[in-house]
């Protein structure tokens, strides 16, 4: 069961529950300080005290006063309200995930939320959601438009009580959790990519001396070192150590330990700020009862989390196209010294792998074009009489870094079938210990093509048959 306390949820916890459901629960030193925290919040409100979405009004509105008589349909109208999202659904586990980040907020007493409210939401977690949560809409300044939808579904039939309607839907519990998800799946993609590069320098017979330990000593970035070390644990044992077909070779083979170790780092301080950013205050205002005030503030901006994540999809771009330089590169017999497309031998009637070329560069175009940075866009100046004029897209880039990872596996999929078919025509016995595990691994799932050949003539025949 997944217990919430508001102040240590993590990126791995996040992503199991999100998408292996499970029950969700908060704990019960949450919601004591939920009840504390709202025992000051009907205070501050009976004392009359212009507070922002508390006793006024929101947005262009903020000067108008809100009686505790209108209060109940005042919320109820503004989660109504603002449900302005547009387009599809976003995924069922980012949506499961902004629930329970939604959750994480309210436990960390802070949100002016009733305890009641943190339980009926878990309840519905536990129980499971399948809700449309509308894809666009949200500028990264509060994800208000996606978490008013959820809202509505979570707590249907529900009355919300003076001041809770905007801290359920004024935070960036959408954003963050799709952030978080999918820098967790390009973390995978970078670690896939690690095992890649071992195997093309295999398949290509390229000098293996650049992944040798010293080069990192005298050049100690972390993620340099962390690269130098996973590609050289699998090329360990390699006859290309004896015997490199020549002393350098291209870039994108000599340098890809460089360029994967400047993405590992990238992604630490990515990780950082989302795991920050899961545990953090994010809405407007913020309660402080020890000096009895509620204290307006700009938590709900994201602008930490947008520019991470274009950073994340900057540093993962150059080991999405260097891989991909390196697959075409084990298709051309002018550079392998083996045959056009890979193609087994006896087999001269057909193109081998050498079509693949094409998709694999046209989905590292996709990702590539996917880095535009995001997190300096700016927005109408006039909108909230001038008040509201910026916004970080955080959003936009959550959902970029996802469909880069997406696209990245599969060019990560092309180049892994790519290297295995040149290493089998070079000859299996040369590899090491480890890197023989991972060839005959990926055999498992895919056949060379001379098997493919003999079962597709075979077929034939049974078919003349």
């Amino acid at each position: 069961m997944l217990t919430l306390t508001g102040y240590d949820l993590s990126v791995p916890q996040l992503v199991e529950a999100a998408r292996r459901p499970g029950p969700v629960g908060v704990h019960a030193d949450a919601l004591e300080r939920m009840r504390v925290n709202r025992a000051f919040v009907e205070r501050i409100a009976e004392r009359g005290d212009p507070v922002y979405g508390l006793t006024t009004g929101v947005g262009v509105r903020k000067t108008r006063s809100i009686g505790a008589d209108a209060m109940r349909d005042f919320n109820r109208r503004m989660v109504r309200e603002h449900a302005t999202g547009q387009g599809p659904s976003l995924p069922p586990d980012v949506v499961r995930a902004t629930a329970i980040l939604l959750l994480n907020q309210l436990a960390a007493g802070r949100s002016n939320v009733r305890p009641e409210i943190a339980e009926a939401i878990a309840e519905r977690l536990t129980a499971g959601i399948d809700i449309a949560v509308p894809m666009y809409g949200t500028t990264g300044m509060g994800d208000i438009q996606p978490l008013s939808h959820l809202v509505l579904a979570l707590l249907d039939g529900v009355d919300l009580a003076s001041g809770e309607a905007l801290p359920l839907i004024g935070q960036g519990s959408a954003v963050t959790a799709h952030a978080a998800l999918a820098l967790y799946d390009a973390e995978i993609l970078l670690e896939t990519l690690a095992t890649l590069i071992a195997l093309d320098v295999e398949a290509f017979a390229a000098n293996p001396s650049p992944f040798h330990p010293a080069a990192g000593e005298v050049r100690p970035y972390p993620g340099y070192r962390r690269a130098l070390a996973a590609i050289g644990h699998l090329l360990e044992g390699s006859a290309l150590a004896d015997d490199p077909r020549h002393l350098q070779a291209p870039l994108s083979f000599r340098d890809a330990a460089v360029v994967l170790g400047a993405a590992y780092d990238a992604f630490s301080f990515c990780l950082r700020q989302v795991s920050i950013e899961l545990n953090a205050h994010q809405q407007n205002p913020l309660a402080l009862p020890e000096e009895d005030r509620m204290l307006p503030v700009a938590n709900f901006d994201l602008q930490a989390l947008s520019a991470s994540l274009d950073f994340a999809r900057i540093a993962l771009a150059p080991c999405l196209t260097v891989q991909c330089e390196r697959s075409v590169k084990l298709l051309q017999q002018s550079q392998t010294g083996l045959s056009d497309g890979l193609e087994p031998p006896g087999d001269a009637h057909g193109h081998g792998l050498s079509e693949m070329a094409w998709p694999l560069q046209a989905l590292t175009a996709e990702a590539r074009l996917l880095i535009q940075p995001v997190s300096a866009e700016t927005g109408s100046s006039l909108q909230a009489e001038g008040i509201e004029d910026r916004m970080t897209m955080a959003g936009l880039g959550a959902r970029r870094l996802a469909e880069m990872a997406d696209l990245g596996f599969r060019i990560a999929a092309i180049g892994c079938v790519v290297a295995c078919q040149a290493i089998d025509l070079r000859g299996v016995d040369r590899l090491g210990v480890n890197g023989r595990a991972l060839h005959d691994a990926l055999r498992r799932h895919v056949a060379p093509l001379a098997q493919i050949g003999r079962a597709h003539v075979e077929l034939q025949s049974r078919l003349h048959l």
